[in-house]
């Protein structure tokens, strides 16, 4: 099972995490991507998707359109772990490149 990070090991992983912030009330990251359009969108879960499924580490996301709400955790862990800031990076290049 992933251990839960530090407090100063999450604070580093954050810094290099552009647009993901603290969820209030919960040891939880999140962030909003925002597409050209519909297909971009779910280009971008489609590939998520999939490497979610690769690392058995999956989010919780709302999508609407062009817009895909994102938000992660370990729940096993109680908070965020390294694979969320794995999956939060894998988010943050796989929209970089939509």
């Amino acid at each position: 099972m992933a251990e839960k990070l530090s407090a100063d090991a999450r604070t580093d992983a954050m810094a290099n995490l552009d647009g993901w912030s603290d969820v209030d009330g919960r040891d939880a990251i999140q962030k909003t991507f925002t597409f050209k359009n519909f297909n971009q969108a779910f280009g971008f879960m489609s590939r998520v998707a999939m490497m979610a499924e690769k690392m058995d580490h999956h989010p919780e996301w709302f999508n609407v359109y062009k817009t895909v709400d994102v938000t992660l955790a370990t729940h096993d862990a109680g908070g965020i772990t390294e694979l969320d800031i794995k999956l939060a990076t894998f988010m943050n290049k796989a929209a970089a490149s939509t």
